[in-house]
């Protein structure tokens, strides 16, 4: 019984980050302005998302300060990931993630979406992994309920319009590929 209990999660450790974060014990924590180092969202043109295809509309506060509204336009082309502290691959992707936002300055925004996390768990590895770009508090899941997904990491291309351009399953594998996806969908060469 144990051995089979062993593979089975050594199956699910190597299939992805499929299952819920570990119980610390309490709900999601709230948001709120004392957590560092996160970053403060950017401010939003009042412009509504326009496209075919769009992020649901919803509202996420930063933990650094601001909002996140997928409702709006972003006024410039943006990269939106999901991720969670308890996901090996989004911890592996992370850091393909900070050198893009680097690279990638104003002509490309780079906002993350704290996913089915803690406040705590999610700003002590932002710290760790040295994030400077702006992620979004969603501790519930709420975005990835909308978007039909049970797994992390996705990595959504939205256009300067709001529109919903591609969408990337599974986690980056280096700075080349991620400016490669941009150059494609979004048409911004970096």
């Amino acid at each position: 019984m144990r051995r089979s209990f062993v593979a089975l999660a050594a199956a699910l450790l190597l299939a992805g980050c499929t299952g819920e974060p570990a119980d610390d014990g309490g709900p999601a924590a709230a948001p709120s302005t004392a957590v560092a180092p996160l970053t403060p969202c950017p401010e939003q043109p009042e412009a509504a998302a326009v496209g075919a295809q769009r992020l649901p509309a919803l509202v996420f506060e930063c933990p650094g300060g601001g909002s996140l509204d997928l409702a709006r336009a972003p006024g410039v082309p943006m990269v939106v990931n999901l991720w969670g502290s308890w996901c090996p691959p989004c911890r592996e992707e992370m850091p393909v993630l900070q050198e893009f936002a680097e690279l990638a300055g104003d002509d490309v925004r780079m906002v993350g979406v704290i996913s089915k996390d803690g406040l705590p768990q999610a700003a002590s590895f932002a710290e760790d992994a040295g994030v400077t770009f702006p992620s979004a508090f969603d501790g519930e899941g709420e975005l990835m309920a909308e978007l039909g997904l049970n797994a992390l990491p996705f990595t959504y291309f939205v256009d300067a319009g709001g529109a919903l351009v591609h969408t990337e399953a599974g986690p980056v594998g280096s700075l080349d590929e991620l400016r490669g996806l941009v150059a494609q969908h979004l048409g911004v060469q970096l």
